[in-house]
């Protein structure tokens, strides 16, 4: 499991003083791409090579709201469906608690040149290699 941690801005937050729903998914899409970073993978790197990760589904259950300054967790894992689909499951906790704000599964597949595609050879390796925490399907 890969772990990040992040601070509530105050321009994310909506009227009722709480961050808005939508914003979340921008936490989550940070820690994706934070977690392909230390795999050694670079979204930028597989977008010029005509690779593009797609969400193409998001399950989100929100628990509790964050605030302005609120500090927290984002943690992801990580399970490749075949060689087509990762499915990353992510929590977000207040920190210094065990309060778990928001869990979510977000699947993604890989597209080149607008048509669905297998994941990466390269993406496949370093999510099934030996050392890896991560739980693959």
């Amino acid at each position: 499991m890969h772990t990040i941690e992040l601070a509530v801005r105050d321009y994310e937050c909506d009227l009722q003083g709480i961050v808005n729903n939508a914003v979340y998914q921008n936490y989550m899409e940070h820690a994706r791409h934070e977690l392909l970073k230390v795999k050694g993978l670079d979204f930028v790197a597989l977008h010029n090579s005509g690779i593009d990760p797609v969400l193409i589904h998001a399950d989100i259950s929100y628990h509790f709201s964050l605030k302005s300054g609120d500090q927290f967790i984002v943690a992801t894992n990580v399970e490749l469906e075949g060689k087509a689909r990762a499915i990353f499951r992510q929590d977000i906790f207040l920190k210094g608690h065990e309060k778990l704000l928001l869990r979510a599964v977000m699947t993604v597949i890989t597209v080149k040149n607008g048509k669905a595609v297998r994941l990466p050879g390269e993406f496949l390796e370093k999510f099934r290699t030996p050392d890896s925490n991560l739980q693959v399907m």
